[in-house]
């Protein structure tokens, strides 16, 4: 008997994978929340689901890093002094720098590890030196600090930003936060343009890319876990003026990037009494995400770029080649163990992310035409659907094809 040959197994077996997708809504679709204000005078120039519950992730240590400015502009801390790291700290989970308990680390250090590589440990460590040894009693101080600032939408549970259900924020108060950093401490705001740090022999580069690639961005965080899906907190300044810009429940940290650059652009373009033309940019701001693009639509997208036979996806069967195929956490993490645990224990999915939909306009989904039926099977294909899958398959792929080839 003849069996699938493994590109054409693979291929039914995704497809199959895509076409569930449409029973049900995309688990990112209440993620998605963002904002956008003209510091000059305080005008939202975009709001979407800008007061929805949401995960802030590792955006809460701009409050972390708040705080330590207060308290070095107060005189309770140096810029050079040493904080102690103890087991608690050295636990954390990643991403971290990975100090040891009982070594320490000077203030200045502890705040470009923050900015950069959002190290989970050092954030820990200075909870605890400002919370008189305990995060609670700094967590404490962080909401007291939230509700001072109007941020009447946020509880604070730790001060890493590590998962947590009852840790949630919106997109309004993490817009409030970011102004707030920004006009209580101008003085050491340019601590979040740094580029990179180095900590012993490695060298850590800043998380936010659009510090890189968009004119006038100069901060100032990023942030994921599995709950909150890519998080960003960004800055520019053109001109003279000052726009803050926040994204919550991104999908991936490329599309995140990609997105808040497009609604940077056009707010500037508002700002400047321009007028957005640009039909690209419009689509792309209004369906941010893909928030507006119904279950359908996004199977299909998938099934589309499915169609074309990929001898990546085929190669993707071994499990050492998912782990390149999706790559590293936008935290900064180099494993895939270290993605997971970052998380928020809602486990990790390859082969989701691997055929991640297409991010078309809704008008060219529209016009996608579907997909020639699995039933049909293409002369140099010329198989025989069996029961019998290639050795090393993935099981959620396993268990679709027996799906697919049950009478």
């Amino acid at each position: 008997m003849e069996t699938i040959p493994l590109i054409a197994w693979f291929r039914r077996a995704t497809i199959a994978l895509a076409a569930v997708l449409c029973a049900a809504s995309p688990a990112w679709a209440d993620k998605y929340a963002s904002i956008v204000i003209d510091m000059e005078n305080g005008q939202v120039l975009h709001d979407r689901a800008a007061d929805e519950a949401r995960h802030p992730a590792s955006l809460t240590k701009v409050m972390t890093l708040y705080m330590v400015f207060d308290a070095i502009e107060s005189g309770k801390l140096k810029l050079s002094e040493r904080l102690t790291v103890s087991k608690a700290a050295s636990r954390a989970q990643p991403s971290k720098l990975g100090l040891k308990a009982g070594s320490t680390i000077k203030v200045e250090d502890a705040i470009r590890a923050l900015v950069t590589k959002s190290a989970n440990d050092v954030a820990i460590v200075i909870a605890e030196k400002l919370g008189g040894g305990s995060e609670a009693k700094f967590v404490t101080k962080m909401n007291a600090k939230a509700k001072e600032l109007g941020m009447n939408a946020t509880t604070f549970r730790n001060a890493s930003g590590l998962p947590d259900k009852k840790q949630i924020t919106t997109a309004r108060d993490m817009a409030k936060l970011a102004e707030a950093v920004y006009m209580d401490h101008k003085d050491r705001y340019n601590y979040f343009s740094l580029s990179s740090f180095t900590w012993g022999k490695r060298k850590y580069m800043n998380h936010n890319e659009l510090l890189r690639k968009v004119d006038g961005v100069d901060g100032i965080k990023t942030g994921f876990t599995n709950a909150s899906g890519y998080n960003l907190m960004a800055s520019a300044e053109r001109g003279g003026r000052r726009v803050i810009a926040i994204m919550l429940g991104g999908k991936t940290g490329k599309s995140r990037d990609a997105h808040v650059r497009d609604l940077i652009e056009a707010a500037f373009l508002e700002i400047g009494g321009g007028v957005v033309s640009d039909d690209d940019l419009r689509t792309r701001i209004a369906f941010g995400e893909r928030g507006n693009v119904s279950a359908d639509d996004l199977a299909l997208a998938q099934l589309r770029r499915l169609q074309e036979p990929d001898a990546a996806l085929v190669a993707s069967l071994d499990n050492d080649a998912f782990a390149d195929a999706v790559g590293t956490t936008e935290e900064g993490d180099e494993s895939l163990l270290e993605e997971v645990s970052e998380g928020d224990g809602e486990g990790y999915d390859p082969i989701g992310d691997l055929i991640e939909a297409s991010p078309a306009p809704a008008a060219e989904l529209a016009a996608t035409p579907v997909p020639t039926p699995i039933t049909t099977v293409a002369a140099e294909d010329a198989i025989m659907v069996t029961s019998e899958a290639p050795s090393g398959a993935p099981p959620q792929a396993l268990d679709l094809l027996n799906q697919l080839t049950t009478p």
